[in-house]
């Protein structure tokens, strides 16, 4: 008798198909390989040397990194609200929650892993290097102009 406990694959909307899609940004470049829709999100961050990410928040989004290539830092908020840097270590992984303010920085062009909930909600930016504005799920459609 089958066990009906077991989950069943449901093929309709799936792929075997690789997938990467590349985000141009104004410190370098993301490659996603997780497609649109799933319950997570994957992509590698290529940051330039001397590049800043924003420093921003997420009102809905964690995010964990992973230290690939290169040099790379963090600037984040600690638990008692001091904003530190922090040099992330090769083979090392680094998380933030949701509503910590966080800074990505290349030190050399760099490659960094980050796996985090969907892309989703508002990312404030509170200080940008390339006067962009916040991302709401409409410009964030707009920057990768889709």
């Amino acid at each position: 008798m089958p066990d009906t406990d077991v989950p069943q694959f449901d093929p309709s909307g799936f792929t075997n198909d690789p997938y990467v899609k590349r985000v141009e940004k104004p410190w370098g470049y993301e490659l996603h390989w997780v497609r649109e829709g799933a319950p997570y999100m994957g992509k590698i961050e290529h940051v330039n040397a001397g590049a800043r990410m924003s420093l921003q928040v997420h009102d809905q989004k964690s995010e964990s990194w992973f230290m690939m290539n290169g040099r790379a830092s963090v600037i984040w908020e600690t638990s008692s609200g001091e904003l530190i840097e922090t040099e992330l270590k090769a083979g090392m992984g680094y998380t933030t929650k949701v509503g910590q303010k966080h800074r990505l920085k290349g030190l050399t062009d760099c490659d960094i892993i980050e796996v985090s909930t969907p892309e989703m909600g508002t990312t404030w930016r509170l200080e940008d290097d390339y006067a962009r504005p916040n991302e709401t799920p409409d410009q964030r459609k707009k920057e990768r102009g889709e």
